[in-house]
């Protein structure tokens, strides 16, 4: 009998994000992102890896972001749309 229990850590490694664009501070970026992106997989989880570990090389198709935003926002929509991606949305090239 197999008891079907949530992960004990979920680890999200990202190795690079480009910002074309954009005119906000990166470091202040990263952190708005690093925050965010690890309260929604607190909150939500990482559907694509429900069944086991996964390891994606690409996200894309994700909807644009405007270009005036602060740098928290930048960072709080930025891994929203990253979350998106892996909650199944956009394209995911393993």
């Amino acid at each position: 009998m197999g008891v079907n229990k949530p992960p004990s850590a979920i680890r999200v490694e990202i190795g690079e994000l480009v910002l074309d664009g954009f005119r906000a501070d990166p470091a202040r970026v990263r952190a708005a992102f690093e925050r965010e992106l690890a309260r929604l997989v607190r909150l939500h989880g990482v559907p694509l890896a429900s069944h086991g570990p996964l390891a994606v090389d690409t996200l894309s198709g994700l909807a644009p972001l405007p270009s005036g935003l602060s740098a928290r926002r930048l960072g709080q929509e930025l891994a929203r749309a990253v979350h998106e991606g892996l909650s199944g949305h956009g394209e995911v090239t393993p």
